[in-house]
């Protein structure tokens, strides 16, 4: 019957499911909805804006909002394995933006704290002990010249793992390297040696540092030690590089001998090489051995690599260091 109530019940449009109800309400957010969205694309357009005003190395220079590595690890919730390669990527980026910062701006006073969190998250971080000592120890400007804090930061790694020779063993190069303390360098190369798997050759290694600490020869053999030890391409670079220094080094001494004759001959200093080369003392420009010139300091006769080779700055020479 068509005038009957049940005909006006019928619905306008009966195919309308509760997906068709869902897609409709979707089609209407509310207001809180719409005030999330514009929030998060503001949030995000003040992120960019921010990224492209300030200079990257900045990020390495972030205050340290967490500066306590116990702390961290009670609310990592598990997660602390994952936070330590945060934490340990921050302190390289330190390490990186202060080598990178102009003169004046340079700054690696974060560098520690950083490694100390990492390596208290996880302790096993074998990588941040080893590598964040080589980068505490260099002198300033290309690093925050503190060996003292990369022998602390060595130690926290013996403490937590005592079977590990290879930090007993950086922290007798650490003493012999940079601290010049060669006494105290044999004494923890022969604790490495006590350290049950540990190699062969640091027992004599402890007995040469007594022997030839403080000369030449006695630093060669501790870092072709290093170069075959070396559990990484990183360490076995570096170990490379501090070989072919002191390797620049005896050209230097070769180099100022003949300058000493030249001065006695002719009773006054060379003013330039070509000087030098036309008196018959060299061939040509002498050259470190990666290729790059030597450079000749009239003033006192001196030779020192070139700022742009691969070995400035040379380290302090352990035979004058050891000289009266």
């Amino acid at each position: 019957m068509t005038g009957s109530p049940d005909a006006r019940r019928v619905p306008i449009a009966p195919s309308l499911t509760r997906s068709d109800e869902r897609i409709a309400w979707w089609g209407r957010p509310p207001a809180a909805l719409l005030v999330v969205l514009a929030l998060g694309v503001t949030f995000t357009t003040v992120q960019i804006v921010r990224d492209r005003r300030y200079e990257a190395k900045r990020a390495a220079t972030v205050v340290l909002y967490v500066s306590s590595g116990e702390i961290l690890e009670r609310s990592a919730l598990s997660f602390d394995t994952l936070l330590a390669d945060i934490y340990w990527i921050r302190a390289i980026q330190a390490y990186g933006g202060g080598k990178l910062a102009a003169e004046g701006e340079k700054d690696y006073s974060l560098l520690y704290p950083l490694l100390d969190i990492t390596t208290t998250l996880d302790p096993l971080f074998n990588v941040a002990y080893r590598f964040g000592a080589i980068f505490l120890t260099e002198a300033f400007p290309d690093g925050p010249g503190r060996p003292d804090l990369a022998v602390a930061l060595l130690r926290k790694g013996v403490a937590a793992n005592p079977d590990r020779w290879e930090y007993l063993q950086d922290i007798g190069f650490v003493h012999y390297w940079w601290l010049q303390d060669y006494e105290e360098a044999a004494r923890w190369f022969r604790r490495a040696s006590e350290v049950p798997g540990s190699s062969w050759w640091l027992q004599s290694l402890a007995a040469n540092t007594l022997a030839q600490g403080g000369n030449r020869e006695g630093s060669r053999l501790l870092w072709q030690q290093m170069y075959d030890s070396a559990d990484n391409d990183w360490m076995r670079n570096e170990a490379d590089r501090r070989l072919t220094q002191l390797d620049a080094l005896d050209q230097i001494e070769l180099y100022e001998q003949a300058i000493a004759v030249f001065r006695d001959r002719t009773g006054e200093l060379p003013r330039s090489w070509q000087e030098l080369i036309a008196a018959g003392a060299f061939p040509g420009i002498p050259r470190d051995p990666t290729g790059t010139d030597f450079e000749l300091e009239p003033r006192d006769g001196t030779v020192t690599v070139s700022p742009q080779s691969a070995l400035f700055p040379l380290p302090d020479d352990p035979q004058a260091a050891a000289a009266p």
